[in-house]
């Protein structure tokens, strides 16, 4: 097994074991980035960097470079990278990175960034400015988001349950009266189109397409990437899910499961964010890498 996959699973089951849960609310206020490109980490970089404290990253080197230094004993964060092989011509993602018959396998790989917090020298004119942007409504700009997806699922406000069925490709969630807040009834919705985009006609996740009784691998893969999915899609409207049920039992579900299988949580990271870049009609060739 890869100490990079060690590496991330073991912070990410730290953070659960203290009762944070990474893929709710995964940042507050402007998205983890680099200082210097401005390119927002995405996938589990950005659920491990969210909860650091800081919006802006720089590696050591990039610091250097700005006559900067990294502060004595501040501790740096892994950000995570596939590599591919130099006589590969296959462009693979995180969902098959495991393999290919024909084709090398990319290695995930990682480097280190800290907190621009944690670096002194940094000169003003490379500092971010506190931007004066319109505030954005939280409800309306997640309704916009449900509206504006792009070949969307039949959506059903009815019932007492939420779930996604897969045969009829439709959705099916209680009306928003029936939620505590109206934050949960979009988290909760944002989770079932989340595991919308696996249907055939979309992404084709094979977490969806295989057959997956309650408690199976198969299960908790999928319900992983539709949580992580509903994180960054309540991020990027600005809506708080941090308020949703953190029961010992919810935590104790995925500790499992990650201490099971630690790829887990990266390839659902991954395939969380294409879910989520699909949902908001992003095209992934063009959004930002995750290797800055």
């Amino acid at each position: 097994m890869s100490k990079v996959f060690e590496i991330v699973t073991q912070r990410i089951i730290a953070m659960l074991e203290k009762g944070v849960i990474p893929w709710r609310r995964p940042w507050k206020g402007v998205a983890p980035q680099n200082l210097i490109t401005r390119k927002p980490y995405r996938g589990i970089n950005a659920f491990i960097l969210g909860f650091s404290g800081g919006s802006y990253f720089l590696t050591f080197n990039q610091a250097k470079a700005l006559g900067a230094h990294v502060k004595k004993g501040a501790q740096g964060l892994p950000v995570v990278f596939w590599k591919f092989s130099e006589h590969s011509k296959q462009q693979q993602d995180d969902e098959n990175a495991e393999s290919s018959n024909n084709h090398p396998a990319p290695i995930l790989r990682y480097y280190t960034v800290f907190r621009i917090e944690d670096i002194e020298g940094i000169p003003q004119n490379k500092l971010p400015e506190i931007l004066n942007a319109p505030p954005v409504e939280p409800i309306a700009q997640a309704e916009k988001i449900v509206e504006q997806m792009t070949q969307r699922p039949i959506i059903h406000y009815e019932g007492d349950r939420a779930f996604y069925r897969p045969s009829t490709d439709s959705v099916t969630v209680p009306v928003k009266e029936l939620f505590g807040k109206v934050e949960e009834f979009y988290s909760t919705l944002f989770h079932e189109l989340t595991h919308s985009t696996g249907h055939p006609s979309r992404l084709a996740r094979k977490s969806l397409e295989a057959y997956a009784p309650f408690g199976s691998a198969d299960y908790s893969r999928e319900e992983l990437v539709a949580e992580m999915g509903a994180g960054f899609l309540c991020a990027s409207c600005g809506i708080d899910n941090s308020t949703l049920e953190n029961s010992t039992s919810y935590i104790d579900h995925w500790m499992k499961a990650l201490k099971a299988d630690p790829r887990a949580v990266i390839v659902a990271a991954g395939q969380a964010q294409k879910a989520a870049d699909f949902i908001l009609g992003e095209n992934p060739a063009e959004a930002s890498g995750q290797d800055d």
